[in-house]
Order: structure tokens, then sequence, then C-alpha cells
């Protein structure tokens, strides 16, 4: 199941104008999802989640851009930080809008290798798991505002929720893979993705050496959301 996401009209916006689109967020939230369906029957697809992908990629990668040639949309790009300095050198020679476009999990890693190698050639964004309205509402998208009105078209657009109902939603979160009855147990799921995301990304970038330590964090983290931060308290846990 397919949910449209409202960040795609920006999306198409910027690849119209940008040679190099980067769209960063964690794991499972469609990123590959919603730039291959946006993507044209010609533009070329490359994980570097590969193995193999990703050797040639470090080893040889001009090699690997001569093979994936633009327009190309290459997944998971923090891998292969090696592409970053031959992207740059293809865009000053002039390629066109819309030539590269990317994604990548590991967010700040990212943002680091663009501001090395890319900046002022780059369009940096963000997406997040699903919206509320886009799971749940209907027409267009309204941006938030405090005026009265814009309030009240929102409202319409969107399907109620009792406090219950609320909750419910909160437990489920957003990630499509699930929210789409993908998976069935919840348990499973959500496990599996936080095993994927300790040892695929946190342990990458912050050199983690007791997995569970750093679990212990987070459980003492989650179970403060919404409160006002306290350092000393979580770390006193």
């Amino acid at each position: 199941m397919f949910y449209k996401r409202t960040i795609e009209s920006t999306l198409r916006k910027i690849s119209d104008t940008c040679p190099v689109l980067m769209l960063t967020g964690p794991r499972q939230i469609g990123k590959t999802t919603l730039l291959t369906k946006m993507a044209e029957s010609n533009r070329k697809v490359v994980s570097l989640d590969n193995p193999t992908f990703r050797a040639m990629a470090k080893s040889e990668p001009e090699l690997f851009l001569q093979r994936y040639s633009p327009p190309v949309l290459i997944d998971e790009v923090q891998y292969a930080p090696e592409l970053f300095s031959r992207i740059k050198m293809a865009i000053d020679n002039g390629a066109e809008p819309g030539s590269y476009l990317m994604t990548g999990s590991q967010t700040f890693r990212l943002i680091e290798l663009a501001q090395e190698s890319l900046a002022g050639r780059v369009a940096i964004l963000r997406m997040s798991g699903l919206s509320q309205h886009e799971i749940f509402g209907s027409g267009k998208c309204i941006p938030f505002s405090v005026n009265l009105g814009s309030l009240q078209k929102r409202a319409a657009s969107s399907k109620p929720a009792g406090v219950i109902e609320q909750y419910e939603r909160i437990w489920q979160d957003s990630l499509p893979a699930y929210i789409s009855g993908q998976h069935k147990t919840r348990e499973v799921f959500y496990s599996s993705y936080f095993d994927s995301y300790t040892n695929r990304d946190i342990r990458e970038i912050v050199n983690l050496k007791d997995e569970y330590l750093f679990r212990d964090f987070v459980r003492a983290a989650a179970c403060r959301v919404g409160t006002m931060l306290n350092i000393h308290a979580i770390a006193g846990m």
C-alpha cells in the first residue's frame, strides 16, 4: 500500500532546479519508495545496501558513476563517501537538474559529507514517518497556522480521534511498513527495527561498545517523552 506523501511536491520542484537532491531520514519511512515512484523510466536505481555495489562505489567511484550515469537514484549513499568528490566534479562540469537523487539513513553523517564536498551544490531535505494527515486525512494538507480559519479547515480534512484512539495512534507509530499492515506483530517488527538501527547506524556513528547500555539509555529517554529534559535523571538510571 502506497501512502501519498505531502513532501512529494517539494521534491519535484527541487529536482527540477537542482542537480543533486539528498533525502535523509530514519530507515523504512519510504524515502526510496517515494523517489522511485517519482523517477522517470530512464533513471537508474542502485542501492549501496548491496555489498557488491558498495564495494565498487568505494574502490572505483569513477567507474561506478560511469556505469550508473545520470539520471540516477543512489540509495544509502553514506556508505560510499568516495562518490561525493566525483559528483562534485560532475556538477561543476554542468550536470543537469535532477541528475543525482540520493537517500541515506545516517542524517548527521550525510550532512557532514555534503558540507565537506557538495557545499552550495546540493539540496538536503529530511523526511519523517507518515503524518496523521497522510494516514487518516483527506484532500490537501493545509500548513499549520494558529489562524482560526486555517485550524478549522485542517480539522475538516482530518479524521477525528478520541482519547483512546489518540493513544492507539501513538502506540502504532508512523512507519509505513507497519501502518500498511505488511507486518502483523508490532513487537517483532519494532524489535527488529531497533536491532537494525543499532547495528547499522548507531554502531558506526558513536563506536558503540556496549549495546545493552545503549538500550538502557533509549529506554530511559523513551520513558520521559513529553516531559522536561533532565539529563541527570537519565544518567542516574
